[in-house]
């Protein structure tokens, strides 16, 4: 297995899916492991808990997402508790499944090379500069996730060597022609359908709800009224960017330029073609053809049509040996000191050998080393100087207002007068809903800490970016708790007889069918309920007109033969819907298969056998999944 798993991480579309899962990964952001709380886990796979922690940083991450997909939008649809639910609910099958997968790679001996997690991240578009890997930008885009170097390399060596295991399940898969095309023809096929919904609202004015039904509704189901954890907290801030300095005198601005001149030193560059002759197979000729080509260069003949017709450098014969422009300590030295040694455009050099060949170069261009003038440079150096300023005071401050939260370690109006900032408050809000800075993993962490939870005491300093720091108490807490049973009674109450008007639909759909069943026509049986029927002559799985779970059901019905087939459906809204099937008519498959249509019926498959390798580890692992608490958005 662990063979056929290296063999199948190997494919390219193993290679699209790492692709995508590091991509995913770089776009919605992460955050490193903070340490761990007192916290009720939210789940835990056999003996391995997830953390809220691991939870809020996931959904963080997932909410972000969504807000970047859905825009403005994204506020009212997170308005709708069961929608957020349902996004929580997917963090956490998520969270597990990620997992399921490291225990199993752990268990197979799967690991990703330091030369694989190297290239990927000079690879990652997301630290780079341009076209070139930068590690400043590097070192601080993983400083904004709350990394260090060696912690992001092993977060990422996990997440790829998942991505290998799941790889070798869905790069591996393949369909059959014959497969394809019974699956197109199944997937095009189109049904002829009668319908009639017995709408459940229509059968409110039938249904009525006691307190006691209310009250034991309340009592069996506690769970589902639990009111969020809430939070507000006291915090200050300090930012070097806002911390005002003195303004920094031009002659500080001069000398500062003359200490870091060589910084804005722009070395010697040369432009320079050359001609190689290749000595990988005989030296010995290759160096005598070397020097027949310097003589015919000396006899008067033109070097661009010489290395066009004679140079073994395939890439830079094309444009006449010409190598564009090269500084120090770029090239092999050999050709480097030959090439920095010649005085004017035009010239060119002896034979010069080097461990690729015999060279010839010729110097096309040249610039001299120069220095940018301190009117050019002075606006960046005063800036520099300010910002160093900033800095400096930034950290005198942080280090005096640290002290004082600690040693007065009940109320941040000391450290605030060392910082010189003011003491800030929150509202009481969800904790996934703290305003910046303070919607951070490091802070939350904090917050929920025994010390600052408990205790009430002040917090560490923490970092929340460059130079930017807060330190927080609770203000107040409120924990999570079962609402009164007035302030949901009306909730209850519209819930019970949603349940009882379904319930009646329900039974209303079964009366309705066994006169069907008996002989009535659809159509009589419907007119004498004062019911719409509905038609759909050429029904499509894909239709977007009929409540699905009724274009669900009339694909799994059996074949009509004489008589329509007709059974009942229960919709998702709670609706009950009487199905007519009166014809199937396959589809005609003819020519060659869509490109497109074949991909899409491979994925498919990729994504069923997935989803069945996962059910299989969850099926042999011990799940801890404690229902998760719906916090108020």
């Amino acid at each position: 297995m662990l063979e056929k798993i290296r063999e199948g991480s190997q494919g390219p579309v193993a290679k699209v899916i790492l692709g995508a899962v590091i991509l995913s990964f770089a776009l919605a952001g992460i955050g490193s492991y903070l340490g761990q709380t007192t916290e009720q886990p939210v789940a835990e796979v056999n003996g391995i808990k997830i953390s809220q922690t691991e939870f809020s940083r996931a959904f963080q991450n997932e909410r972000s997402r969504l807000e970047q997909q859905f825009g403005e939008y994204f506020t009212q649809i997170a308005a709708d508790p069961t929608y957020m639910a349902q996004i929580r609910q997917g963090v956490i099958d998520r969270l597990v499944q990620q997992e399921l997968q490291s225990q199993l790679a752990t268990e197979l001996g799967l690991r990703v090379s330091d030369e694989s997690i190297r290239q990927t991240i000079l690879e990652l578009p997301y630290f780079k500069i341009g076209d070139q890997f930068n590690n400043d930008r590097y070192l601080q885009v993983i400083r904004q996730m709350n990394f260090q170097p060696d912690s992001f390399r092993e977060y990422l060596r996990d997440d790829m060597t998942r991505s290998q295991l799941v790889s070798a399940v869905a790069g591996t898969d393949f369909a059959l022609q014959n497969e394809l095309k019974s699956a197109i023809a199944l997937q095009q096929q189109t049904r002829s359908i009668d319908y009639l919904v017995i709408d459940k609202q229509a059968m409110q004015a039938d249904v009525d709800v006691t307190d006691q039904e209310v009250a034991d509704y309340y009592e069996l189901n506690a769970g589902q009224f639990l009111s969020p954890e809430l939070i507000s907290v006291n915090y200050i801030e300090l930012d070097a960017d806002d911390i005002d300095v003195a303004s920094v005198s031009e002659d500080d601005v001069k000398a500062y330029y003359e200490q870091s001149k060589a910084q804005y030193v722009e070395p010697e560059k040369r432009r320079v073609s050359h001609i190689l002759i290749d000595n990988s197979e005989d030296d010995d000729a290759a160096k005598a053809k070397a020097e027949s080509l310097l003589a015919q260069l000396n006899a008067g003949a033109d070097f661009a049509e010489l290395a066009e017709t004679s140079s073994d450098d395939i890439v830079s014969a094309e444009m006449g040996g010409d190598l564009e422009w090269i500084e120090r300590d770029v090239m092999e030295p050999a050709f480097e000191d030959a090439a920095f040694a010649l005085q004017n455009k035009g010239d060119y050099s002896d034979v010069v050998a080097s461990e690729f060949g015999y060279h010839i170069i010729k110097l096309t261009d040249l610039q001299t080393q120069q220095v940018k003038p301190f009117d050019e440079v002075k606006a960046d150096l005063r800036a520099e100087l300010e910002q160093a300023e900033k800095v400096d005071a930034f950290y005198e401050k942080q280090t005096e207002m640290g002290a004082l939260a600690f040693e007065v370690a009940d109320s941040l109006e000391d450290a605030a007068i060392a910082g010189g900032v003011e003491v800030k408050s929150t509202a009481l809000v969800n904790r996934n809903a703290l305003p910046a800075p303070l919607n951070n993993p490091a802070v939350t962490t904090a917050i929920f800490s025994p010390d600052v939870l408990e205790d009430r005491l002040n917090s560490e300093v923490i970092e929340v970016g460059d130079e930017h720091v807060v330190v927080v108490r609770i203000n107040e807490y409120q924990p999570a708790a079962t609402k009164d049973l007035a302030a949901v009674s009306e909730q209850i109450k519209a819930t019970l007889i949603a349940q009882k008007a379904s319930e009646l639909a329900k039974e209303k759909a079964t009366s309705l069918l066994a006169q069907v069943q008996s002989g009535k026509s659809l159509n009589d049986v419907a007119s004498e309920q004062s019911i719409e029927v509905r038609q759909e002559a050429a029904l499509t799985r894909q239709a977007y007109s009929v409540s699905p779970a009724i274009v669900q059901h009339a694909f799994k019905m059996a074949h009509p033969s004489d008589a329509p087939v007709v059974d009942k459906v229960t919709l998702q809204n709670g609706d009950a819907a009487i199905v007519a099937l009166k014809s199937v008519t396959n589809a005609k498959l003819e020519g060659e298969l869509d490109p497109q249509q074949k991909q899409n019926i491979t994925m498919g498959e990729v994504n069923k056998n997935y989803m069945v390798f996962i059910a299989a580890l969850k099926a042999q692992a011990e799940l801890n999944l404690p229902k998760l608490q719906q916090a108020a958005e």
